[in-house]
């Protein structure tokens, strides 16, 4: 129930509804006639997706969702397991046989690094099918961490986890099926304070390590002219902002 929830919710709180809806309401009264009324719904969805498209605007809500996001990895512990949750995979652009890699690869190769430096014994990759007919996300990160030298029994796959709290609730059997007592989550910034109160919920307290950071310093970036592309980011950030509340109003999160 939960699953469908989340994924209705993620479909109806997107903000080109909030641009599409007012916009159109607003072409069909100023054809009813109802022409005030029609120009001040136009408008607002105008005005909308003009200020999602701002690069201040999609910047600082980046740098919002980032800005909590904080590493507790202790350098001089060896942890039991690192986990990676998915979200690594472009579901669109692989195949069976090869990968396509998203924009949260980062999370692939700092679980690489930690465990070919010897910082963690052993990792649980979670994460489940992407689309019909493809392997799982957890085996495609399988593979790959194989393929660059990574003994396959140091590698636990997590394979039916469609969401964050299923890779929290899934990640925990394993951990306490293994005994792991030291543990390390990594997810991308923006992700980890959704994951960390996830973990929270099933009563892990991990220490974290986020990496994929997006936007540190928002006045670095000089563009001020509205662009499609920063719209786009402005809506990924409100839905994963959205997605907080979600979780933690249903109590999936801590």
């Amino acid at each position: 129930m939960f699953f469908v929830l989340s994924k209705t919710l993620d479909v109806l709180l997107d903000p080109w509804w909030w641009v599409g809806l007012p916009s159109v309401l607003g072409v069909l009264s100023f054809l009813r006639g109802w022409k005030r009324r029609g120009a001040l719904l136009a408008a607002t969805g105008l005005v909308l997706f003009l200020a999602l498209s701002l690069p201040a605007v999609s910047n600082r809500l980046w740098h919002s969702m980032e800005a909590d996001a904080v590493s507790t990895m202790r350098p001089d512990v060896t942890y039991d397991v690192v986990v990676l949750l998915g979200g690594t995979v472009a579901a669109f652009g692989a195949t069976p046989d090869t990968v396509s890699w998203g924009d949260n690869v980062e999370r692939l190769t700092v679980t690489f690094d930690l465990l070919r430096s010897g910082k963690a014994r052993h990792v649980i990759v979670s994460g489940g099918h992407l689309r019909e007919g493809l392997p799982t996300e957890a085996d495609y990160l399988a593979r790959q961490l194989e393929a660059w030298g990574i003994e396959q029994e140091r590698i636990l796959i997590e394979p039916e986890a469609r969401n964050t709290v299923e890779n929290a609730e899934k990640s925990k059997a394993l951990i306490t099926a293994r005994g792991f007592s030291s543990v390390l989550m990594l997810t991308s910034a923006f992700h980890m304070p959704r994951a960390q109160g996830c973990f929270r919920a099933v009563g892990l307290e991990p220490d974290v390590l986020p990496v994929d950071f997006r936007m540190r310093a928002p006045e670095a970036d000089g563009h001020w002219l509205p662009r499609a592309g920063y719209f786009g980011d402005s809506a990924a950030a409100l839905r994963e902002l959205f997605g907080r509340l979600t979780y933690r109003l249903t109590g999936k999160a801590r």
